[in-house]
């Protein structure tokens, strides 16, 4: 059976942290929707998921949310907006495709890879607590996520790592985003459809 409707969630952190690179899942999905796909989707505006108040953009095929909690507790926030759109829209979960869009330490800034919902998350904190938050719910073939890379330095010392994910990105950096990630991004959700069959 094929898919009806897509729900695509960004993984960020709110306030000061939210134009960091562990926020560039916000970031590609604002440019995305703003540079890419904006006949289609509106502009982001806050509306109610899972109990908060959620950036949504709301097009005819695809919905878009930014996660609004932290990073690492994503997890339980996620489960009740997916088990509420399910109910809002009258779905069943095989006719929902589920797709993460999150930041890549392992891959260069901007390149863009979809990856099947289960594969390890590799040490990313809001990765696990999605998957894990989900485990109780019968994973449906149409979940995946899309991860955006953001380099990583060249220490691998835990403390260098979190330093650099939650620095701010640099204008040239952001323009990579904004202009190569995001429309990679969206040719994914397109490959995804295809696969999917919308």
């Amino acid at each position: 059976m094929s898919v009806s409707r897509f729900l695509v969630v960004s993984l960020g952190n709110p306030g000061e942290y939210r134009d960091t690179f562990h926020s560039v899942g916000h970031i590609a999905l604002e440019a995305l929707q703003r540079n890419v796909a904006s006949s289609e989707q509106p502009p982001f505006a806050p509306e109610r998921h899972g109990k908060k108040s959620a950036l949504t953009s709301a097009g005819p095929k695809f919905t878009f949310l930014q996660s609004p909690t932290l990073m690492n507790v994503t997890g339980p926030w996620l489960l009740k907006a997916y088990m509420q759109y399910l109910a809002d829209q009258g779905l069943a979960p095989e006719d929902v495709g589920l797709v993460l869009v999150h930041d890549d330490l392992e891959e260069e800034l901007g390149a863009v890879k979809i990856r099947k919902w289960d594969k390890s998350h590799g040490g990313h904190n809001g990765v696990r607590s999605a998957q894990e938050s989900l485990k109780g719910v019968a994973m449906e073939p149409k979940w995946a996520r899309i991860s955006v890379g953001i380099g990583r330095p060249a220490a691998r010392d835990s403390a260098v790592v979190s330093d650099y994910v939650l620095s701010k990105i640099p204008r040239h950096a952001r323009s990579i985003i904004d202009e190569k990630a995001s429309r990679a991004v969206y040719d994914a959700l397109l490959e995804l459809e295809r696969k999917w069959g919308v």
